[in-house]
């Protein structure tokens, strides 16, 4: 496929980027659900004017329909999409990223998609999308899935969908909470991915940080034990990637806890565990959920986080060496493939 792209460029470049452009609108659409000609000739940095012509002419292809509220992608132009992506992602380099990283790291899959979380929440939604897609894919009937918290992880729940209902399947939280947004605890999502697609699942009422008499005196609890044998039984978890020093504030760790972690080199978090930059745990918490052994022996691991700021640290936690599968953006991928350049 690259060496057409390659002929395409040479021969006919003002077609290539016609395609990149009408690509382009769709998917924003796409990812917007409805929205009107200025909201979208301002996200792409488009005259309204030169998206009039455009919208016009993918309307007249069956590619876009008009409502009151705006314009919304149609299910042909979902299908285009679709069947478009393996070649835009070779056109753009997204490709070439994806086995560069899948490579060096042992993972089965790499996801990339374009643009950067940081400062694009459609890119942050698109990543959403994409860990839906890995989902869908892994799942099978009866599986138990445990999934963390985050506002990442909330976009893949907020977009769920599955074309049959998965009754057989259990959605539950990974670990407990974090006292923070309700949106994105792990409970919240956890139940959204069930409702969404018909599954069952199961909540854990605890907080993320505990004592050792607390966490000692709930483990006696039959009902939190049911559920934590639940949670450990899991064949996938999906999970976010954060920075360490922002999750141990999130989680309100004593200074001198995050002082010691600094010195040690604490970089990434992911499943309540920091890591430092060669991917080693440097720190764990006592938790009523995961447990780093269950995470070892997990049969399907997938992180879904992005961001140039993210790079590193989930360069960090790629090393640890226990995920199956990545879905990230362009810019931490840019940032991961300059650290494998670099050793």
């Amino acid at each position: 496929m690259r060496q057409i792209v390659e002929l395409q460029q040479q021969l006919v470049p003002d077609l290539l980027d016609v395609m990149k452009k009408r690509y382009s609108i769709l998917h924003q659409v796409m990812l917007s659900d409805l929205i009107g000609r200025r909201t979208l000739a301002a996200n792409l940095s488009m005259t309204e004017r030169m998206l009039r012509a455009e919208t016009d002419f993918l309307k007249a292809q069956g590619l876009l329909e008009t409502h009151s509220g705006g314009m919304r992608i149609s299910d042909s132009g979902k299908l285009l999409l679709e069947q478009l992506e393996p070649f835009y992602k070779t056109l753009f380099g997204l490709s070439e990223l994806e086995e560069k990283i899948r490579s060096h790291f042992g993972l089965s899959q790499v996801v990339v998609v374009a643009g950067d979380s940081d400062s694009s929440q459609q890119t942050k939604r698109e990543l959403g999308r994409a860990g839906c897609q890995v989902l869908n894919r892994v799942m099978r009937p009866g599986d138990v899935i445990a999934v963390t918290g985050g506002t990442t992880i909330a976009q893949v729940s907020g977009q769920l969908v599955a074309s049959s209902p998965l009754k057989t399947n259990w959605f539950v939280p990974a670990r407990g909470g974090l006292g923070e947004s309700l949106d994105y605890q792990a409970n919240t999502i956890a139940s959204t991915m069930a409702k969404r697609t018909g599954a069952h699942y199961r909540l854990l009422h605890v907080p993320d940080h505990l004592g050792e008499e607390a966490f000692a005196s709930l483990m006696q609890e039959p009902n939190i034990r049911e559920i934590v044998d639940v949670i450990r039984s899991a064949r996938i978890v999906i999970h976010g990637i954060g920075d360490a020093m922002v999750m141990a504030r999130r989680r309100r760790l004593e200074q001198e806890v995050i002082e010691a972690m600094l010195a040690e080199g604490a970089l990434a978090e992911a499943f309540g565990f920091y890591f430092d930059r060669n991917g080693e745990v440097v720190h764990k918490m006592q938790t009523v959920g995961l447990r780093l052994e269950d995470i070892v022996k997990t049969e399907v691991v997938v992180g879904v986080a992005g961001g140039k700021s993210k790079g590193e640290a989930i360069a960090a936690v790629m090393r640890f060496g226990h995920n199956d599968v990545l879905v990230t953006d362009e810019a931490a991928a840019l940032e991961i493939a300059a650290l494998i350049e670099n050793g």
